[in-house]
């Protein structure tokens, strides 16, 4: 499996992770122009829109709670802007609809899902969502956690982290493919990626110790990396900003790690 999905440079659709790639997570980054809408069903999934950027009208009905809207929505034009995004958490069963007001990116979060939960259609502003820094020196990196396992759903976790220009981001290499809590849980992740300036790369490594997957890949401005196990370090070269937005989901709804053991001595540095 090519685990590194390319984006399309025009078009309402930029990436989208194919149907039965992954068990748990799904995803697909869209471009709406002003006016433009993208309607969406959840089906068996829960979603989180995220707007990446631009301001939009949300708007829908999910079970058990009816019809709900949030106008104009949104408050910034990038990704690399100091701000947290605007997103939206939608239950299994919901429809939607999102209309453009402006040119808007929206990223389309998708995990299994439980119909009929008491889990109701909500915003999730940028005031509520926790803005952190990991790291030091060479490897510090900005996180905005927009739903994470502290925050109501069934399976998703979604966070966005920007990592500076010659910088290295999700290291030392991590893993988390074993149900082994509290050591290690099991989640499957996607890495939604983009770069300033955009005509930039960053590389991503995704390797398993015993080295069944082992990729490195030359990832550009809207591609989309999956990381269905194994260690998954960043690497961003010198004069190039890297966003990525992340989406994990698996049998558990928690996020627990385990750091490569040939790699982490670098956390006593």
């Amino acid at each position: 499996m090519n685990l590194l999905i390319k984006s399309a440079a025009q078009g309402r659709d930029i990436v989208a992770l194919p149907a039965g790639a992954l068990e748990y997570v799904g995803f697909a980054a869209h471009r709406l122009a002003s006016g433009e809408s993208l309607a969406l069903d959840a089906g068996e999934r829960e979603l989180c829109l995220v707007l990446l950027s631009g301001h939009a009208d949300v708007s829908g009905e999910a079970p058990g709670q009816g019809a709900f809207s949030w106008e104009n929505i949104g408050d910034r034009q990038s990704v690399f802007e100091e701000k947290s995004p605007y997103a939206v958490y939608l239950p299994a069963g919901t429809q939607v609809r999102v209309t453009a007001r402006d040119a808007v990116q929206l990223g389309v979060c998708a995990a299994p899902g439980l119909r009929n939960s008491d889990l109701p259609a909500r915003l999730i502003t940028p005031e509520t969502m926790k803005r952190s820094v990991r790291g030091k020196g060479a490897n510090t990196r900005y996180v905005c956690d927009i739903l994470p396992d502290t925050e109501p759903a069934h399976s998703l976790l979604v966070v966005e982290v920007r990592t500076p220009s010659g910088h290295s981001s999700s290291y030392p290499p991590h893993k988390h493919d074993r149900d082994n809590m509290p050591a290690e849980s099991f989640l499957e992740e996607t890495y939604y990626h983009q770069v300033n300036p955009p005509q930039g790369f960053v590389f991503q490594r995704v390797y398993t110790d015993d080295r069944r997957i082992d990729q490195a890949m030359a990832v550009e401005n809207g591609n989309l990396v999956v990381v269905p196990e194994g260690y998954h370090p960043v690497s961003v070269p010198y004069g190039y900003e890297s966003y990525y937005l992340n989406v994990m989901a698996g049998p558990k709804r928690i996020w627990q790690f385990h750091n490569d053991p040939q790699h982490s001595w670098l956390l006593d540095l």
